[in-house]
């Protein structure tokens, strides 16, 4: 067991060499993927309303999610799992979202969708809840049932607190929040990849950071960079494949889980602020334009299109600088998560930092 042991990531060059493994290995994955994509037609469809420079990516291989998903599994199944049983939460959350989000882009693909039997919004809408509700409980329940959290927040200035069994609604409402504002944010090349990277990079530096080092957590995240930066490589403008609903969703779900699993979960409105104002921005021109047709009969709009890097597009930027312009709001962001968890967080005893407290149950330094 002790060799087992010292196979295994225990500490952060372990964890980086584990982010190499995971890139390379995605790059592989990445150039099966797009080659049997290609092969079977698995072509995005392009909305006709939107800019016209998107029409040329008609057809470009979708799903892409796939590679990093099936890296990410494999990966903690063989090096971060055995003896670290919490990290089936975020693996299975990963996984479920993925096979939900794979079936939505199946339907899409075949023209299969009806509203009887196919993923409406509504019906994929209760199903995403259904998953989040089980990741919630399997969070806040006591050992054996759960990882025993009970509702523990890090919250600025204040240090840990507990909200009790508020806890579980609000952990839903991340976690499809947060699922769905990544697929609302994949809408450019590399856009949402970029984000995700950064996001994952910030919360793997806030678990090694934390008192005690939330090493499990740590690898994971970090799996997570080295794939979503290696999926860069694939989806890099002109894009050779997008992620499709299975990966947006399976990755923006699993970086809530990271976030509440690391207790640090009010810091994620901050690490992901473009998910949030891409998500923000489409709400606001729904609701702006349903409340002007009500009133003065004709839907009015606020932004050119929704959500808003059309918007920046429309007004003459290009999709590259979109991008490249969110990603460094997106790098500074998670540059300020990070520092906000170091500066706020309520300082610790040395009793304390020797002897992990409950919020550690469900994963102790190995």
């Amino acid at each position: 067991m002790e060799v087992l042991r010292a196979m295994l990531v225990q500490d952060m060059a372990r964890a980086l060499l584990l982010a190499a493994m995971s890139f390379v290995l995605t790059l592989l994955v990445g150039a099966w993927w797009v080659t049997f994509a290609r092969s079977h037609k698995l072509g995005k469809q392009i909305r006709v309303d939107g800019p016209q420079s998107h029409l040329t990516k008609a057809g470009t291989p979708t799903m892409g999610g796939v590679m990093i998903v099936s890296t990410v599994l494999v990966l903690t199944v063989i090096f971060n799992l055995v003896d670290r049983w919490s990290m089936l939460l975020p693996l299975m959350v990963l996984v479920s979202f993925a096979i939900l989000g794979g079936v939505d882009d199946w339907l899409s693909l075949t023209g299969s969708r009806s509203t009887t039997y196919g993923l409406t919004v509504r019906f994929k809408f209760w199903l995403m809840v259904l998953v989040a509700l089980c990741a919630s409980l399997a969070l806040y329940l006591p050992t054996p049932f759960g990882l025993a959290h009970q509702g523990l927040v890090q919250i600025p200035f204040l240090g840990e607190r507990n909200i009790g069994p508020f806890f579980i609604p609000i952990a839903i409402f991340i976690i499809v929040g947060t699922a769905n504002a990544v697929n609302i944010t994949d809408g450019l090349d590399s856009l949402a990849g970029w984000n995700l990277t950064l996001a994952f990079a910030a919360y793997g530096v806030m678990t090694f950071l934390a008192e005690p080092q939330l090493t499990n957590l740590m690898a994971f995240s970090f799996t997570l960079v080295g794939a979503c930066a290696a999926f860069l490589w694939y989806n890099a403008h002109p894009a050779q494949v997008f992620m499709g609903d299975l990966g947006a969703l399976a990755l923006g779900a699993t970086l809530a889980v990271v976030a509440l699993q690391s207790q640090q979960w009010l810091l994620l409105p901050v690490v992901g602020i473009v998910f949030v104002v891409e998500a923000f921005s489409s709400m606001l021109q729904t609701a702006y334009f349903k409340w002007t047709k009500r009133r003065y009969g004709t839907g009015r709009r606020l932004l050119r299109m929704a959500p808003l890097h059309h918007h920046f597009e429309l007004l003459g930027w290009s999709q590259v600088q979109v991008t490249q312009r969110f990603m460094l709001i997106g790098t500074v962001a998670a540059m300020v998560g990070i520092s906000l968890a170091l500066i706020f967080a309520a300082p610790r005893t040395p009793q304390q930092v020797e002897a992990p407290t409950s919020s550690q149950l469900g994963e102790q330094r190995p």
